[in-house]
């Protein structure tokens, strides 16, 4: 598929500094980690519920 492109927009917390790493050619790679979650109440117990996923994001 020539041409695609993917579009993803995180909204989280950042879990670290970002790493920078300088490549041999002159340019850079950012690796960091973003932490989103997902909150709701459970229908059977009316209890509040979390779920926390970690995305590695390399740039």
């Amino acid at each position: 598929m020539a041409g695609s492109v993917n579009k993803v927009i995180l909204v989280g917390n950042l879990g670290n500094e970002p790493e920078v790493r300088n490549l041999p050619n002159g340019g850079k790679v950012v690796n960091l980690s973003i932490a989103t979650s997902e909150r709701w109440r459970d229908r059977n117990t009316g209890e509040q519920r979390e779920k926390t996923e970690w995305h590695r994001v390399v740039i």
